[in-house]
């Protein structure tokens, strides 16, 4: 028999294990045994293959060709120096395909490392105790702890279920919950009402169930080694570079045809001509463009994840500065969740009539109190705290449960009555049961069955029938219920209703309908959750950043109000109207929302599935949305949002794999930090990819002007490459770890649809590189005009130094280097300097003067060079200044 057909008790024996789990030293056992519950990735090609194929893409093999041909001229007619050339193309191809290696693979063990960063954790019995394990330690016969929110861990049989509801969509495509229970099945396993399999999430209810299937013998993990991997695609800003730089390429290779019909018209043999005419078109497509982008975007996430903010997709670093709305939960993310129950009401009042209503919250509780620690839910932990600090510790025979759901907005346990102290709790409200009603009376006197409630005060209003007064019940004052709601509210504090009830016979039906009816109201109370004091100063930035944070709670209106205004996303300014409730919401078609949706700041006594109208109403209008979300009904909301927020703390495990950014400390500062990082990342990005293309269209113009206007082809394949190499390689990687802009966080977002070239980048790239180009050829000039043998050395570092120059200036947009500071991105001036070194080098190592053709210069010509060059720098300087004049607009 299979195991969804047995029993639970010959399910537990077959698996040999029982209903208080396995032992520890039998878990060791079978991991040791039975492997990780993992599922394997594809088996990547080695290292050593990877690397190979930085030589036998398109452009590497275009060198090989190259080096071939030197060889193959040097052959034919000796001493012509091409064997020298051979050789020098020939480091380049290694230099250039370690570079792109090492770019990449770092890349890829950034994004490795952020994986992780969160471990995927569960909660199983071991020798009887809960504990919280990795799931990858889950073994066969593990007694696994299933509540809302969680993601299964195993394929498992089902031994003890309440209400638990399962997603099987990632599994079978079904969206709609079902419903699982632990009776035998007799039907198709995958059908099995009794068994929950590894991927699916748990929607509602909870449940116990024995692994037995882990890791590749899962359902999943056949599936997963049926389909093999996916490669993941490219985000949007990734695919732009790939589109420039084949544009840039077509446009190269159009370059190096023209050099090589050129060449014939001047006289130079076929081999220079073609050997020239490649070294042209490789040089000038910007290959290292595309992995310097994937390195800076995962360098980038590696360092938002050391600030607490961990992106899954490479695309959220880059859209993440374009957020025009924060849409924020108020509860531990504006928050502390260090939350403590300051105030109690009865209509009673007095100690007796407390301690009452708190050995209620104890018992209407699934915080618990264990090695000198609380755990749970901060709301409970908030009222076990008071509890026990008032009356120690209190317990009776729970018989079931009706867990707290977010639209519901309560929760129900209920007890037997036979444990003396559950009796003494009814005693002491003056409560009794008779004939299944509730009655007022001072004395239990028979054993029967008994319902605690909490929730939101407003809701357990509409299903009690009375209040409890001296003894008595008596008919709810709902405007004097509401008068102390409000007053506590005021305060800033989250209100809590307490009630109960009793039974004479536990109820058959054990729905929340039938059981959360009839209520009797204990009381009231009030939790603090003062706001982080951090809050406060990142509501300010983002209102300077041109963002606009939004509260969302399930918190009353005044308490959110309250809050709200502390922290400052409500100002004395604001319209009355910027705050709006639940009730109102569900009441606004979607079109009515959208007319008011941009001055609203605060929605209060909201259900997680309203938030997804929310986030399709701001998105309607425009706004580029990030949406914070902790619970299984926030991932809908989650998903539609441009950037969704789960928590790392308080988060689910539903929640986290629906959104794109997980915060590892549950803090809204946190968001207003990864937003911050956004937009420097993406500035730098701009910035490389500002210098390669003008440094790219300095060479070009230099090499296609030359011959125009009467003067020789002014430099050698070799020194192409070289610059291409050196010049561009280093300074590219070291602008992608600049600072951030004075003023990142004082500018409105950047529109997301928004071209990376956009901004005036194409035009700054044509005007430095003519620049560029008109300095090179004006040394080239004045060097054969004077009769120097050393021009072409001279034009060769010329065309570096500017390059350097661009670099250092183009560090900032708009602020000049005195003011960012010469040493503020060492990165950057370690990679000046070592360039300027290497190519100082060429000149002056007579080693390296056969390779590149290069002659010493005197003193006087080194500082010629070098003063021609810094024309680039002071005319960038220039540039910037005319922008922050505001004489000069892209």
């Amino acid at each position: 028999m299979k195991i969804h057909n047995l029993t639970k008790e010959e399910a537990l024996r077959t698996l040999v294990t029982s209903e208080n789990g396995l032992s520890e030293e039998e878990a060791k056992r079978r991991l040791s045994e039975f492997g990780f519950n993992e599922i394997k990735e594809a088996k990547k090609k080695p290292l050593y293959i990877r690397f190979f194929k930085q030589f036998t893409h398109f452009l590497a093999l275009l060198l090989w060709i190259a080096a071939f041909m030197s060889f193959l001229s040097e052959y034919l007619h000796p001493g012509e120096g091409m064997l020298t050339l051979g050789i020098a193309i020939i480091a380049v191809i290694f230099i250039n395909a370690g570079f792109t290696f090492i770019q990449e693979y770092r890349a890829e063990k950034a994004l490795e490392e952020l994986k992780k960063l969160l471990p995927f954790y569960v909660k199983v019995l071991r020798d009887g105790k809960e504990k919280e394990i990795y799931a990858r330690d889950v073994v066969h016969g593990d007694v696994i702890l299933l509540s809302e929110g969680d993601k299964v861990p195993a394929d498992a049989r089902l031994i003890e279920t309440s209400g638990l509801r399962v997603n099987n969509a990632p599994l079978t495509g079904e969206s709609e919950p079902v419903l699982r229970r632990h009776e035998a099945y007799e039907g198709e396993f995958i059908e099995s009402h009794n068994l929950v399999f590894a991927g699916t999430a748990v929607v509602s209810g909870s449940g116990r169930a024995v692994s037995f299937a882990t890791g590749m013998q899962t359902e999943f993990g056949r599936i997963a080694h049926l389909t093999g991997a996916v490669e993941a695609g490219l985000s949007p800003l990734q695919k732009e570079i790939v589109k420039a730089t084949r544009v840039i390429a077509v446009i190269a290779a159009v370059v190096g045809v023209f050099f090589f019909l050129l060449g014939f018209l001047i006289g130079r043999s076929f081999w220079n001509n073609f050997i020239f005419a490649i070294g042209i078109t490789v040089a000038l497509i910007p290959e290292g463009m595309l992995p310097t982008v994937t390195l800076a975007l995962a360098m980038g996430s590696q360092r938002m994840a050391k600030r607490k903010a961990l992106i899954k997709t490479l695309t959220s670093v880059e859209t993440l500065g374009s957020v025009t709305v924060i849409c924020t939960d108020k509860t531990g993310t504006l928050t502390q969740n260090k939350m403590a129950a300051t105030k109690v009401w009865t209509i009673d009042g007095g100690e007796k009539a407390r301690e009452s209503l708190l050995k209620i919250a104890y018992l209407c509780n699934n915080a618990r109190f264990i090695e000198g620690q609380y755990r749970g839910d901060p709301t409970e932990v908030a009222l076990l705290k008071a509890a026990r600090e008032t009356i120690g510790d209190f317990k009776g025979e729970r018989i079931a449960e009706i867990p707290f759901d977010s639209e519901r907005k309560m929760m129900t346990t209920v007890y037997k009555m036979q444990d003396t102290r559950l009796g003494r709790v009814a005693e002491e409200t003056g409560y009794r049961i008779q004939d299944g009603k509730n009655r007022a009376s001072g004395i239990m006197n028979h054993a029967s069955f008994i319902s605690f409630t909490k929730g939101a005060i407003e809701v357990l209003m509409e299903k009690s029938d009375g209040i409890l007064k001296k003894g008595e019940i008596v008919k709810i004052d709902r405007e004097d219920i509401h008068r102390v709601n409000e007053r506590m509210a005021a305060d800033g504090l989250r209100v809590l209703g307490i009630a109960m009830r009793g039974w004479d016979d536990i109820p058959l039906d054990m729905s929340h309908e039938n059981v959360e009816r009839g209520l009797i109201i204990i009381g009231l109370v009030g939790i603090m959750d003062p706001p982080r004091e951090e809050a406060k100063e990142a509501v300010s930035m983002c209102k300077k950043a041109g963002i606009i944070p939004v509260m969302i709670t399930g918190d009353h209106p005044i308490t959110a109000w309250t809050i709200a205004r502390r922290i400052g996303i409500i100002e004395e300014d604001d319209v009355h109207f910027n705050t709006i409730t639940g009730r109102e919401l569900e009441k606004l078609s979607l079109q009515e929302l959208e007319e008011r949706v941009e001055g609203i700041k605060v929605y209060a006594r909201v259900a997680p599935e309203q938030k997804l109208k929310i986030v399709k109403a701001l998105q309607d209008k425009g706004q580029f949305i990030a949406m914070t979300g902790d619970g299984v009904n926030d991932a809908p909301a989650l998903k539609r949002a441009d950037i969704g927020i789960s928590m790392g703390i308080t988060g689910t495990d539903v929640a986290k794999e629906a959104s794109h950014m997980i915060l590892l400390d549950d803090n809204f500062a946190t968001i207003v930090k990864a937003v911050k990082e956004g937009r420097k990342i993406y500035d730098n990005i701009r910035k490389f990819v500002k210098y390669l293309l003008s440094t790219n269209s300095g060479e070009l113009w230099t090499l296609f002007l030359a011959p125009l206007i009467g003067l020789p082809i002014p430099l050698l394949p070799i020194h192409i490459l070289w610059i291409n190499l050196m010049t561009d390689g280093l300074p590219a990687l070291a602008l992608s770890v600049e600072p951030a802009e004075t003023d990142v966080m004082k500018r409105p977002p950047r529109d997301p649809k928004e071209s990376i070239f956009a901004g005036g980048l194409g035009f700054f790239a044509i005007w430095v590189g003519l620049l560029m180009a008109a300095l090179t050829l004006s040394v080239q000039a004045w060097s054969i005009k004077t009769g120097n043998s050393h021009w072409q050395t001279m034009v060769f570092t010329v065309l570096c130094l500017t390059q350097l120059g661009n670099a250092l200036a183009i560090r900032s947009e708009k602020e000049s280097l005195c003011k960012i500071g010469f040493f503020s991105n060492k990165a950057m001036l370690g990679a000046v300097l070592l360039s300027f070194a290497l190519q100082m080098a060429t000149i002056y190592v007579p080693f390296f003067n056969p390779i590149f053709k290069t002659e010493p210069l005197s003193f006087n010509e080194l500082m010629i060079t070098i003063g021609v060059s810094s024309v680039v720098f002071f005319a960038v300087e220039l540039e910037k200044f005319f922008r922050r004049k505001q004489w000069l607009k892209y």
